[in-house]
């Protein structure tokens, strides 16, 4: 059984920067990518960052050159390094891992930028 955890989140301050995590365990023999995922209040879910089997990685305009999406091959972990938060950034940000024929999600991870 394959799951997937965030964590990272919490209160930081307009300006401030936060590295979210994103582990998974269990049998995972390919990855086809790994997504992460927010969603405000009131909003509908929307994608941050995405990160291909083959290493690609591709941005939402909102949030391009403020995030970075790396990962750990080996520890089975990815991340997403976000600086210059605005409270307009705050949600719940998921991560959503892709396997051949099925896809799993975290439960999310509360980010709340506010002064």
């Amino acid at each position: 059984q394959v799951q997937v955890v965030e964590s990272g989140g919490g209160l930081v301050q307009p300006g401030g920067s936060l590295n979210l995590s994103c582990a998974a365990s269990g049998s995972i023999f390919r990855v086809n990518g790994v997504g992460w995922y927010r969603r405000a209040p009131g909003s509908q879910r929307e994608q941050v960052a995405l990160i291909t089997g083959s290493g690609r990685t591709h941005y939402t305009p909102a949030m391009e050159g403020r995030v970075t999406i790396s990962r750990d091959s080996e520890k089975n972990i990815v991340y997403l390094q976000m600086n210059g938060l605005k409270p307009e950034d705050t949600a719940v940000y998921y991560c959503n891992l892709l396997v051949p024929g099925s896809e799993y999600w975290g439960p999310g991870t509360q980010v709340t930028v506010s002064s």
